[in-house]
């Protein structure tokens, strides 16, 4: 079996292994915890017994002669098949109710509810072997000395309700694992929204109320009975107020570990959300309210989760920038002018291209012409835009500004030139760069809008497009776009002058300075 670290306890405690040990390794463990639990619980009781009995409260003593057969015989035995039927074949038969969790199934909705009570069914298969014990001993003892009988009934009765209290708390903490499937498998069972009332009844009645009710006894014993001490009365009443110490201490602890449990849990799957991760999933082993926290943390995570993989979806339809704008702030139809650079790619002969190929096959060159385009500007902190058919349009200065968005405009046009001429060979595409002012906003109704720019560089860089194609080795832009570059300007000459197709103006066009790729 391997060891367990603290990251590896998801149920609370490294006791109670991970959710990834097997159902076999998980099945002897529930077994060696249940009965565990049991045997310990019965010891502390039989302490508590023994104590209670021979200095608690010493007068009349059990200890006689004349009880032998009851001390040497009776109780000797009882205790034996007691502790072999409640600890062995108890928590055996008890197991075998989760036989579902050994097979690494889902439970019916009666298999989960007949789980969720073993932790009161193993509290009542130790109540009937005590229940039986006041009854047996009370008798075996009193008919030798009727005067045993309050005290014999007492001390086992307050005995036994110790050990049925501890081994409660001790069961459900031995069934983590389980409730944890259960409640993943969310049966719609009733939550236990009282457990922790009842932990911290049980609490208070083990660690206060039987000891003030013993003190009590000792009291009225200590007055019933001339032959009683002031000794004995503080003996007993010191040996109860330790008992109350011990047990109420005993039962502290362990409610203690059942509310801390979950809320480290939950403290530390923050921490990890803290640290930026997303893919934290809590282990949901608690029931009561406890569990709905844990189940709560869950939730929201999940909803992280989501809200992580929507933004980046719609990062990836609009563009990081655009995205990280339009959550930073309320999104509202219109636009604001600035001055960008704009890059229009088109794919020559695509008619041709789709004619020639199957459409599973251009489907796939396009992408990788479209990768090209999207790594070559974003490196330069540019915004792909639109994707229009088999056409790209990129902008430089806009949602977010530029000290040289020109510059970053033409070196991107230059260097996908080479790269579609290098990596993609099955097709050509004419490259058009401009620069000048344009609205950049939201366009579209209030229900459907999207980030765009509209102005005359836009149009013109289309326009250059075209005129590219004459020749797609060489990326062309506008005077104003290599003018207002910086070190960029130096790799680009002038081509000629001429009105663009729907323009009225002449536009003075520059070419990169030599072809990408050499003719053969």
């Amino acid at each position: 079996m391997r060891l367990l670290n603290r990251r590896d306890a998801d149920y609370g405690s490294i006791l109670l292994g991970s959710t990834k040990d097997s159902p076999r390794i998980q099945r002897i463990r529930i077994q060696i915890l249940l009965t565990g639990s049991i045997l310990l619980s019965n010891a502390i009781g039989a302490v508590m017994a023994v104590v209670l009995a021979s200095v608690g409260i010493p007068e009349p003593s059990v200890f006689d002669e004349k009880f032998w057969w009851v001390n040497f015989i009776a109780l000797p035995i009882y205790i034996g098949c007691a502790l072999l039927i409640g600890a062995v074949v108890g928590t055996t038969i008890i197991v075998r109710q989760l036989r579902w969790s050994i097979q690494d199934r889902i439970p019916t909705p009666r298999e989960a509810r007949k789980a969720r009570r073993i932790p009161w069914k193993l509290t009542a298969f130790q109540s009937i072997f005590w229940i039986g014990a006041v009854i047996l001993f009370t008798i075996s003892y009193g008919v030798l000395d009727p005067s045993l009988i309050p005290k014999v009934f007492l001390v086992v009765g307050l005995s036994g309700t110790v050990v049925c209290a501890i081994s409660y708390l001790l069961s459900e903490f031995s069934l983590r694992p389980v409730a944890a499937q259960i409640i993943t498998a969310d049966l719609q069972l009733r939550r236990k929204r009282s457990a922790l009332r009842t932990r911290a009844l049980i609490s208070w009645m083990v660690g206060s109320g039987i000891p003030i009710v013993g003190m009590f006894f000792v009291v009225t014993f200590s007055l019933l009975r001339d032959q009683t001490s002031k000794t004995d009365v503080f003996v007993g009443i010191t040996v109860l107020v330790a008992t109350a110490l011990f047990t109420g201490l005993l039962l502290t602890v362990l409610n203690t570990s059942q509310v801390v449990a979950p809320v480290r849990s939950v403290r530390n799957g923050m921490k990890k959300v803290s640290a930026g991760a997303t893919d934290v999933d809590v282990v949901i082993f608690d029931g009561t309210e406890l569990g709905e926290l844990q189940a709560g943390f869950n939730s929201m995570v999940t909803g992280l989760q989501e809200r992580e993989r929507l933004q980046d979806l719609f990062g990836r339809h609009v563009g990081k920038d655009v995205a990280e704008a339009a959550l930073s702030r309320d999104p509202e139809l219109g636009g604001m002018e600035r001055t960008v650079a704009v890059v229009f790619v088109d794919v020559i002969g695509s008619t041709k291209l789709a004619s020639d190929r199957p459409p599973s096959e251009v489907v796939t060159i396009l992408n990788r012409f479209f990768a090209v385009i999207v790594q070559e500007v974003e490196e330069r902190s540019g915004l792909v835009n639109k994707f229009e058919g088999d056409a790209v349009l990129a902008v430089f200065g806009a949602p977010i500004d530029l000290a040289d968005s020109a510059g970053a405009a033409l070196s991107a046009s230059r260097e996908i030139s080479r790269r579609l001429a290098e990596e993609i060979p099955e097709l050509s595409a004419g490259i058009g760069v401009s620069y000048g002012p344009v609205v950049a906003g939201n366009v579209g109704a209030i229900q459907r809008f999207e980030y765009t720019v509209i102005g005359d560089a836009v149009n013109e860089s289309a326009r250059l497009s075209e005129l590219a194609k004459r020749d797609p080795t060489r990326p062309l832009a506008s005077q104003r776009a290599v003018d207002a570059a910086a070190a960029e300007s130096e790799h680009w000459e002038r081509l000629e002058s001429q009105t663009l197709r729907g323009r009225s103006e002449e536009t003075t066009v520059f070419a990169a300075h030599t072809p990408v790729t050499e003719p053969a």
